[in-house]
Parts: C-alpha cells; sequence; structure tokens
C-alpha cells in the first residue's frame, strides 16, 4: 500500500519476549513470588481474569525492594541483539518508537538505560513497593486507571491522532491492539494466533527481520 510522503508513522512494540529473550515478569515471580502466581496465570489464559488484574494480583506475591529487583532484572534478562540498530533505522525513517507493555515501567527503563537509553517512551504499569508485595497499576492516556485493552486504549488514542501504526508483539495480549494496527510484525505464540485468526502480519524471529520488513514499508 502506498502511503502519502507526509505520513506519520508510530511504532507500537511490546516489551517481554518481544524486545527481551524471555518474559521478565515471569522471571521476576518465578524467583520472588511467595505464592501460587501460575494458579493466577491459568487463570488469565482461560480468560477469567485479565491480564492486568493477572499483573496486579501476581505481583503482589513478590515483598523484595525496587533496588533488589532492579539488580536482579541487571544481572538475568538481556534484550534481543539489534534493538539500537532497529531504533536507528526507525530514527532514519523518522518513525516514532512507543513500547506499550503488560510489564513493569521499573525494569524496562533499567534494562533500556543498561544499553544507555533513557528518557523513552514507555507506557507500562507503574509499580510500588511496600512490605505488602508490588501494587501495579496500569494508567491510560486520561489519567484514569485500565484494568482491561491497556494497549488497545493506546492504539485508539494513537489512531485518533493520524499516526500510521505498526505492532510489534510476541502473545496474546497484542492480538486486539494488532487488529487495528495498519501493519503488524508477530513472534510465537502471537504470530500462530495471527495465522489462525486470518490476519496479515510480518513474522519476524530476530530485530533484524524486523528491520528488513520495515524495508518493505513505503
Amino acid at each position: 500500500m502506498q502511503y502519502p510522503s507526509n505520513t506519520k508513522t508510530l511504532i507500537q512494540c511490546d516489551f517481554d519476549g518481544t524486545l527481551t529473550e524471555e518474559d521478565i515478569s515471569f522471571l521476576i515471580l518465578d524467583t520472588f513470588a511467595e505464592g501460587d502466581w501460575r494458579a493466577l496465570l491459568e487463570q488469565y489464559k482461560s480468560g477469567q481474569i485479565s491480564v492486568g488484574k493477572f499483573n496486579t494480583l501476581a505481583f503482589r506475591m513478590v515483598k523484595q525492594t525496587e533496588k533488589t529487583l532492579v539488580n536482579f532484572v541487571s544481572e538475568k534478562a538481556k534484550l534481543r541483539p539489534n534493538f539500537k540498530e532497529l531504533l536507528d533505522y526507525c530514527n532514519s525513517r523518522n518513525f516514532r518508537f512507543t513500547i506499550i507493555s503488560n510489564g513493569m515501567t521499573f525494569y524496562i527503563k533499567t534494562l533500556l538505560k543498561n544499553i544507555g537509553i533513557e528518557d523513552f517512551e514507555i507506557y507500562a504499569a507503574q509499580a510500588t513497593f511496600n512490605n505488602n508485595g508490588i501494587e501495579a497499576r496500569y494508567i491510560g492516556p486520561d489519567g484514569n486507571e485500565v484494568q482491561d485493552g491497556f494497549k488497545t486504549t493506546y492504539a485508539n488514542k494513537f489512531l485518533g491522532e493520524g499516526w500510521r501504526v505498526i505492532s510489534i508483539g510476541n502473545g496474546a495480549s497484542d492480538v486486539p491492539a494488532a487488529k487495528l494496527a495498519h501493519h503488524t510484525f508477530a513472534t510465537e505464540p502471537m504470530l500462530s494466533l495471527c495465522r489462525e485468526s486470518g490476519m496479515d502480519c510480518f513474522p519476524f524471529e530476530t530485530l533484524d527481520d524486523i528491520i528488513k520488513g520495515l524495508k518493505q514499508i513505503d
């Protein structure tokens, strides 16, 4: 599809399992949660609770300090190779790159800071650390808390502002926003979900695959 030369393009990118090699939330929960957080995960997968509700309840089981978790993430978690190259390519095309994640802002910022990236546009759960566990809150564009449809809320905002939206993701929670986007990049398990529903998408395994796919978009 041809677009006018003045088209504004925005990348709406997931974080965990998309820009990272594994889900950082699961890594933290597996290590520190004081309770059966995977029972909550099954409730989310079966549609009994939203992804926002899952994260809110699961992270209340984590009693560690922010400093402990920041150090843990810095030591154990990794971004996929070629993230800076992806950003450089988007900057060369004047694409606005945003991270819209059901994960936690604190660890997204930690991993980006570790590779020298700060002051980045991130929309994710705000974490409050206390003795009763981490309180996770998702704040929508209007400043109000969002429990469900966090990613679609932002996708609709961007579309309403006239952006051509390119969605990048890896999980089921990325699919609703991807359905609103003009173009979608997907890796597993999202890729299979897109194909099962008949959605067109660019498959990717590496971030370099995304760069190659973006070059095909006028």
